[in-house]
């Protein structure tokens, strides 16, 4: 058995094993390439957790809230990155680890990388679809622009604006367009338009520079900003090749500032010929009218009813009279078919009358009000009215003699 006094602890053990790592300066400053798998990010304090990989070996690593607030783009798991940063030990656990300060993509920017997962998530909700952007008011009264006060973004604006429309009014904003200070005072000037209601475009923009440079508007809230205006947004972001999100997302793209101001305003010249011509059809339609209406009157003036008016007279006076003839034709035979109809009615009605039966010998006998049908109706002492065929007998009954059966 070992002597007891060279036995140590497990926290001894890694003491000593972080002791020797500390001391290497080899390992004080790593670039470790490698594959991110297993990653987590701890929103509730910021920090990231990841494994390093390759085809033969990983390592696993961490990177404290503060350096991963300063990272350009989101780590996702197969995104092959550098990572610098020092080697140490987990004096709790054995466990040894990349501690990350800095990490970049692997063959492309941070940047670049950035800007592409942006762009993929806002085309995803929607935001780049071309249903949603407004278009741009065809005669802006007031133009607000939001962009640096110096420099020759603002300049070639104000120039380009004047000489076009100069019946515009400008009213510009100033803000940074870059550097972290960018993106608030952008999202300021968006809101501060959105809710006066001061102006009816908006350009927003600088001139060209690095894509750290125009980093600003590729922020996601500034992009979102540009999304929810109700007043329709320009993007006018550095020179014809440079994109950013504020280009896809804004209602219209301008690939430099000057070509803003084109896009926004009329150039007063042209509607000056515009209107020109509008007054030269105007008066061609009114002079091609007017001739219509003299052909009509000259048509009119010299047809018969103009030329003689009392012919025109004679002739509807006859067509009365035609038409007069042919409604008391049609009224005597109408008049005729329903005389016949009538006198068929009356004769049905003659037949089925009582007074046609009291002709042929028959009578009505009434007492107290009620016809007497039977023998049994008469009555003694009873005041009795008897209805024939020229009139009527009214007389007493002081006696009644019953016999039933037919008298016929």
């Amino acid at each position: 058995m070992q002597n007891e006094s060279a036995v140590v602890s497990v926290s001894q053990l890694n003491a000593y094993i972080k002791n020797l790592i500390d001391r290497d300066e080899a390992l004080g400053v790593v670039l470790v390439k490698g594959e991110i798998s297993n990653f987590t990010n701890h929103y509730k304090t910021g920090h990231l957790y990841l494994t390093l990989k390759d085809e033969k070996s990983l390592i696993r690593a961490v990177m404290f809230a503060g350096n991963a607030s300063r990272l350009k783009f989101k780590p996702e798991n197969g995104m092959k990155v550098i990572a610098g940063g020092r080697v140490a030990v987990f004096e709790r656990d054995g466990q040894y680890q990349l501690y990350i300060a800095e990490m970049q993509p692997d063959g492309v920017g941070s940047l670049h990388v950035a800007f592409e997962q942006l762009k993929a998530k806002l085309e995803a909700e929607g935001l780049f679809d071309e249903r949603r952007k407004r278009p741009l008011p065809k005669l802006p009264v007031r133009v607000g622009v939001i962009t640096a006060a110096t420099g020759a973004a603002v300049r070639d604006i104000l120039n380009i604006l004047r000489r076009r429309y100069p019946l515009a009014e400008v009213y510009i904003y100033p803000t940074l367009v870059q550097g972290d200070g960018a993106p608030p005072q952008l999202i300021e000037a968006l809101e501060y338009f959105n809710r006066t209601d001061r102006v009816d475009v908006i350009i927003m923009g600088r001139g060209g520079g690095s894509i750290e440079d125009l980093w600003a508007f590729n922020n996601e809230q500034v992009a979102r900003a540009v999304a929810a205006s109700h007043i329709p947004v320009i993007s006018a972001v550095g020179h014809e090749t440079d994109f950013t999100i504020c280009d896809f997302v804004a209602d219209r793209r301008a690939p430099t500032p000057s070509a803003a101001a084109e896009l926004c305003v009329p150039e007063t010249q042209e509607l000056k010929q515009k209107f020109k011509t509008l007054a030269e059809r105007m008066a061609l339609y009114e002079r091609r009218a007017i001739e219509r209406k003299r052909q009509r009157v000259r048509s009119v003036m010299q047809s018969r009813a103009f030329r003689s008016p009392r012919a025109g007279i004679d002739d509807r006076r006859m067509n009365v009279m035609h038409l007069t003839k042919s409604l008391i034709a049609e009224l005597r035979v109408i008049l005729g078919e329903k005389s016949k109809q009538f006198v068929g009615i009356a004769s049905k009605l003659d037949a089925l009358s009582p007074l046609a039966i009291l002709t042929r010998g028959y009578a009505i006998v009434r007492s107290g009000g009620r016809v007497l049908r039977s023998v049994e109706d008469f009555e003694e002492n009873a005041e009795v009215t008897t209805i024939v065929s020229d009139g009527r007998v009214r007389y007493h009954m002081t006696g009644v003699v019953k016999e039933k059966g037919s008298t016929l």
